[in-house]
């Protein structure tokens, strides 16, 4: 009995101070393909391009796409550049990207607040059969302090519940 009253205490007492803050997430979505980007930089020798993209709460992505692999960059309001390097964090193989952002949001009012970005990451990581890919969610936290993928997953579900707890969570390091 006194074992099991110790154990409430504690639970109640300093279990509280381990829950990180989850924000109430809403989704919205953005083009980072076709018409709605523009293109900002192009290379024909190494095949390389930037096309910016209109994101939400006056961020923008940079799409870049360099030796037939994708990444991003987020653009802060400010125009501070946080490179994602998904070709080093995500995959080292050729890649696409999907053709939306989806940007984990926070609303208060008529004010937006992105906390994390999800963009579907198409990798072909089989060099004897390329047309085999493998798609992974790429899970990037925003926060005041750093913009960094924090996470992996290959489903939806994985990919936002990852989002809404990715304040705390460490930057992934190249593969």
């Amino acid at each position: 009995m006194l074992k099991r009253t110790l154990s409430a205490l504690f639970v109640l007492c300093c279990a509280p101070p381990l829950l990180a803050y989850v924000p109430a997430g809403e989704s919205v979505y953005t083009e980072i393909a076709g018409a709605r980007c523009k293109t900002v930089e192009a290379h024909e020798e190494g095949a390389s391009s930037v096309q910016k993209c209109a994101g939400v709460a006056g961020y923008s992505l940079l799409v870049e796409d360099a030796d037939s692999r994708q990444s991003v960059t987020v653009v802060t309001p400010d125009g501070k550049k946080h490179p994602l390097d998904y070709w080093q964090v995500i995959t080292s193989g050729f890649s696409s990207l999907g053709n939306k952002a989806e940007w984990r949001v926070e609303k208060k009012g008529a004010r937006v607040r992105p906390y994390a970005l999800i963009v579907r990451v198409n990798a072909s990581e089989n060099p004897e059969k390329p047309e085999q890919t493998t798609s992974y969610l790429a899970v990037a936290k925003i926060t005041a302090g750093e913009v960094c993928v924090t996470d992996k997953v290959k489903t939806n579900e994985a990919a936002r519940q990852a989002a809404d707890a990715s304040a705390g969570k460490p930057c992934l390091k190249a593969e």
